[in-house]
């Protein structure tokens, strides 16, 4: 077994012995928790994450690349949960990477002096780190980020994996990579000019690191809308959460993952996928549900999906 997957196995069985559970709130909704991340549910079929990490500003370790990672995918596989808001608990949203973290990987390389080995360890950290973001892409119920003040580095990663973004008014973004010597390797290359649709804008903000304040994160569409405070841009947002929420949420999730699987794809391959999806899931009760409610100006309820 390899160095990384000792330690992964290690953190996996210090986060049981802290009690990492799922908990059964009175509403029967089943909540995991986890030691970097808090989670909640203000709505119904609302589910908030908190990166809770606030002394450490929110930065990112081993343990929470695992544990967003465990978090995306348990509410996933949730029914119960069909729309996510994430934030972050404290001062800042996140101010990137945990150094220490860094510190810990490089003294593990030093135990090898060959090349080949070093790349495998750290080919097996990278692969590690961008499973952790990946798996908000993959989460097939919308996620809704709102930042506030800072949004560095792997904060970039995180909420280009998202599928809509908030900020404050104070908030601001940086793409902090290339002053640290290094390329960004968890998605923000990847993501980022597909979500601003604009690579000019987006590889200057690689190439220089420099600020994004919130006023320029609206303009160049990295945010959909700018408030005031966190307080009242995380009511507003679990607002535009719980009328997510309302929808069917075959229709909501199938949207999202006809929208995944068409953003790096030709045109026609999309208008493939969604034919083979809809092709069922037009077969739906959820359908019938939605058209009498539009016809008879009702409201109607939707099964867990």
């Amino acid at each position: 077994m390899s160095l990384l997957s000792r330690s992964i196995v290690l953190m996996r069985s210090t986060r049981v012995r802290s009690g990492i559970i799922s908990r059964l709130y009175s509403s029967n909704t089943e909540v995991p928790q986890f030691e970097t991340l808090e989670i909640s549910v203000p709505k119904k079929n609302v589910f908030h994450v908190e990166m809770n990490r606030p002394k450490q500003l929110n930065t990112f370790n081993k343990i929470m690349w695992q544990e967003l990672n465990d978090c995306f995918t348990s509410l996933n596989d949730n029914s119960e949960c069909r729309v996510i808001v994430l934030s972050g608990k404290g001062k800042h949203f996140t101010a990137g990477i945990d150094f220490n973290s860094l510190i810990e990987l490089a003294s593990k390389m030093e135990e090898f002096d060959d090349v080949a080995r070093k790349a495998k360890l750290m080919h097996a950290y990278i692969t590690y780190a961008q499973n952790g973001i990946t798996s908000l892409e993959d989460c097939i119920k919308p996620i809704l980020s709102v930042v506030h003040n800072a949004c560095v580095g792997a904060g970039v990663d995180l909420i280009t994996a998202a599928d809509m973004r908030y900020c404050t008014e104070e908030a601001w973004f940086q793409v902090k990579e290339v002053d640290l010597g290094l390329a960004a390797d968890v998605g923000t290359l990847q993501r980022l000019p597909k979500v601003i649709g604009n690579t000019s804008t987006a590889r200057e903000l690689c190439f220089t690191a420099r600020k994004l304040q919130s006023k320029e994160a609206l303009e160049i569409g990295l945010v959909s809308k700018v408030f005031p405070d966190k307080d009242s841009a995380i009511k507003e947002v679990l607002e535009t959460a719980e009328k997510i929420a309302l929808k069917s949420p075959v229709a909501v999730q199938m949207t999202k993952k006809s929208l995944v699987y068409s953003q790096s794809r030709p045109t026609k391959d999309g208008l493939e996928h969604i034919k083979l999806i809809n092709q069922m899931m037009l077969q739906s009760e959820d359908l019938k549900k939605s058209a009498m409610a539009q016809a008879t100006k009702t409201e109607t309820e939707f099964e867990d999906l």
